[in-house]
Order: C-alpha cells, then sequence, then structure tokens
C-alpha cells in the first residue's frame, strides 16, 4: 500500500507537469509558475493556518531561503520543460538532491554512483551531434533547477522543525512573493482566463497538494531508503507521461542516459540504508 502511495505521488506530480506544459503556449512558463505556487501557497495556507504560530527569528532566514529556492526550482524546471521534453529535464533536475546525497563521502561505491550520474549527464549534453537535438538553454534551466533542489533540501531540513508542515506553507508564501508578480507581468489577463485559471488549479493540486500528502501518508510506514528508490524512478515516470500525454519520443541514447542516472539514485539511496544500519 506505502509503495502504491508513492507510485500516485509521482503519477499526479508528472501528470500535473505534462498538463502545466499544455499551458506554456498561452501564458509561458512564468505564468504557469505564478498560478502554481500562487494558488498552491492560498491552499497550504487556508488548510495548515501557519499564522497561529509564528517562526522565531532564528527561523526566519531559513524560510526565506528555503522559499526563494523552492520558487527558483519551480521557474528553472518549467523554463527547462518549455525547451526540452519533461522526462530528460527530471533526470537532471534529480542530479541536485543525489549531489547532496553524495557529497563528502569517501566509500568507493559512492564514486561509483557519480560516475554513472556523470555518464547518463555527458550522454543528454549537447556537446555533440548524437546527443539528440536538446536544447542547450533548457539544458542549462534543468542543470539550475538541480542546483535549487539541493540548496532546497539544505534548507528545508534547517526550517522543518516548525510543526504541522508550516515550513512549506511560509515557504510557498516567501516563493509565490516573487513568481506571482513575475507571472502577472508576463501574462496578465491570460492568467484570468478561465480555462487557464481551472488549468492553473489542476496544476497546483497535481503537482503540489496531492504528491505532498501522499508522501506524508507514505512516509509514516516506509523507510526512508525505500522511498529514495521509489523516487528515484521519477525521470522514467516523467519521460512516460510525456510520452502518452505530449508525444515526447526520446530516443534510445536518452533512454540509457535516464536509465544511469536513475542507477546512481537507486544506489545511492541503497547505500545510505546500509550506512544507517552499520
Amino acid at each position: 500500500m506505502p509503495l502504491l502511495l508513492l507510485l500516485a505521488s509521482l503519477l499526479s506530480q508528472y501528470v500535473g507537469a505534462a498538463s502545466a506544459k499544455s499551458l506554456f503556449p498561452l501564458v509561458g512558463a512564468e505564468g504557469v509558475t505564478g498560478l502554481r505556487v500562487g494558488l498552491s501557497a492560498l491552499m497550504l495556507m487556508a488548510i495548515l493556518r501557519p499564522w497561529r504560530s509564528l517562526p522565531g527569528r532564528g527561523d526566519l532566514r531559513n524560510l526565506l531561503v528555503y522559499g526563494a529556492t523552492l520558487g527558483a526550482m519551480n521557474l528553472s524546471i518549467y523554463r527547462a520543460m518549455e525547451l526540452i521534453p519533461i522526462g530528460i529535464a527530471i533526470a537532471i533536475e534529480v542530479t541536485g538532491p543525489l549531489a547532496v546525497a553524495l557529497l563528502g563521502s569517501r566509500r568507493l561505491k559512492d564514486f561509483l554512483w557519480i560516475a554513472c550520474a556523470a555518464a547518463g549527464l555527458v550522454l543528454l549534453l549537447p556537446l555533440r551531434e548524437a546527443s539528440g537535438t536538446l536544447n542547450p538553454v533548457g539544458v542549462a534551466y534543468a542543470a539550475a533547477a538541480a542546483f535549487c533542489w539541493a540548496l532546497y533540501i539544505v534548507f528545508g531540513k534547517r526550517a522543518s522543525s516548525l510543526p504541522g508542515g508550516q515550513a512549506v506553507a511560509w515557504g510557498m508564501l516567501v516563493a509565490a512573493s516573487f513568481t506571482v508578480p513575475l507571472g502577472i507581468s508576463h501574462a496578465g489577463a491570460g492568467l484570468l482566463v478561465p480555462a487557464v485559471l481551472f488549468t492553473g488549479l489542476a496544476v497546483a493540486v497535481l503537482s503540489s497538494m496531492v504528491p505532498y500528502l501522499l508522501e506524508m501518508m507514505a512516509l509514516r510506514r516506509l523507510p526512508s531508503h525505500v522511498f529514495g528508490l521509489a523516487v528515484s524512478a521519477s525521470p522514467a515516470v516523467a519521460a512516460l507521461i510525456g510520452f502518452l500525454m505530449l508525444g515526447e519520443r526520446l530516443s534510445a541514447l536518452q533512454w540509457a542516459a535516464i536509465a544511469c542516472i536513475m542507477f546512481a539514485s537507486a544506489g545511492s539511496a541503497l547505500g545510505k540504508a546500509r550506512r544507517g544500519r552499520e
């Protein structure tokens, strides 16, 4: 049952991403980011009501950086998805948390995971014709999203001492404070078109609210390494959703690159669990 919850979380997240991509021609990545983050912030504030216990001064800095990286990560990954397939964008993005997990490691096996991830990135980067027709700007945005995800993990952990998911609500509010004005300046009244607004609400629910709730339910019953193993499947799930909903076809070389990064992520999760037992 917990694994099914995680699978449902991944499917929801990337169905939301594919739905967001359908809005890019109408309001751009900036407009979609503003809709997703702004509506998610409103829902989280209404559900969690974090103002009942305001954060202390010591938590404020971590929350500001956490929220800023959350907003920048959403904007970067949507800009990447605007230019390259969803599965490839996610494969590059997950190298951010992978780097955090492997940072400072001295174990020989961990260097194997680093080499696998690096091999996958080399296959994806547009360094030669064999890498396909990937837009280099899209790859750069995906790399920026990976960097933001790494910072998000570090500062999110520091801010997670707040009770009842308040860090998520405050962080999303900080992210909305600059992504919403950016989206409005880019798309203007186009954000208020009923079809756009409704799809934006669906994206916010599918990509933020539903995965958050399902993951919280799954984490209560699963060891962290099993969670990490399941999440390592994210690039494949994203690529499959991209194919089914958007008709995005990847080459054999691109699938091999995604497999390398997934293998590195799964190996890192297993290695972390083994070190924890030791």
